[in-house]
Formats: C-alpha cells, sequence, structure tokens
C-alpha cells in the first residue's frame, strides 16, 4: 500500500504559476496527475515512469505543465505555468505500485491504471 499525500494548491491568477507536491510513503513504478471538475470525468494530466524519468502529457497542458520527481524524497512535483482558468480543478496524485511493467503511453493516460490515490488539492485560477 503506498499512501499519496499532495500539497501546493490554492489560488493564483491566470498566467501565473503553481506548483504541486505529492509525497509517497513507498516505491512506485509510475505517478501521475489527474484533475476533475464536478460533473466531469478524472482527467489525465502528466504521467512520470520512476525509472528512467519518462513523462506523458496531454495535448492541453502539454508546453505548459512539466511534471518531475525527487527520488530521494519520493517525491513528485508538478509545475504549472501560464495558467488558464479551464485549469480550475480538484487535482489528484496517483501512483501504479511498485513492480508493474513498463507499458505503452496510453496505459499512464487512464485512471483505472493507477492502484493508488491521494485525496486531491484544489487549484483555483482566477480571470
Amino acid at each position: 500500500q503506498v499512501q499519496l499525500v499532495e500539497s501546493g494548491g490554492g489560488l493564483v491568477q491566470a498566467g501565473g504559476s503553481l506548483r504541486l507536491s505529492c509525497a509517497a510513503s513507498g516505491r512506485a513504478s509510475a505517478m501521475g496527475w489527474f484533475r476533475q471538475t464536478p460533473g466531469k470525468e478524472r482527467e489525465f494530466v502528466a504521467a512520470i515512469r520512476w525509472s528512467g524519468g519518462t513523462t506523458y502529457y496531454p495535448d492541453s497542458v502539454k508546453g505548459r505543465f512539466t511534471i518531475s520527481r525527487d527520488n530521494t524524497k519520493n517525491t513528485v512535483y508538478l509545475e504549472m505555468n501560464t495558467v488558464k482558468p479551464e485549469d480550475t480543478a480538484v487535482y489528484y496524485c496517483a501512483a501504479t505500485p511498485a513492480g508493474t511493467p513498463t507499458y505503452v503511453s496510453s496505459f499512464y493516460s487512464r485512471a483505472i491504471s493507477y492502484a493508488f490515490w491521494g485525496q486531491g488539492t484544489q487549484v483555483t485560477v482566477s480571470s
């Protein structure tokens, strides 16, 4: 079992920046960020494979968001730049179990691929 604790959410103006952190209690093969607004499905934001550091992004955030990891702290970060009001959501950190094989990129964009989830942190972007 891996416990995930997100932090760093808050209120930011459009065009500004925010950094989210996710501290994991144990090792994972990959970690990702998803976001959700009321009435909508959870949306993929970014993912990173722990070994090798390969990253994945949807077009909606590519070039604006950056996911990174700190192996020594078992922590993943999401650097959000040039934020837009449509980035407003609850952001969730997720992790796959250690030892999960490497799959094609689409695997990492699906919420069902992740076994462990954080409690979520609210990000609000004002216009």
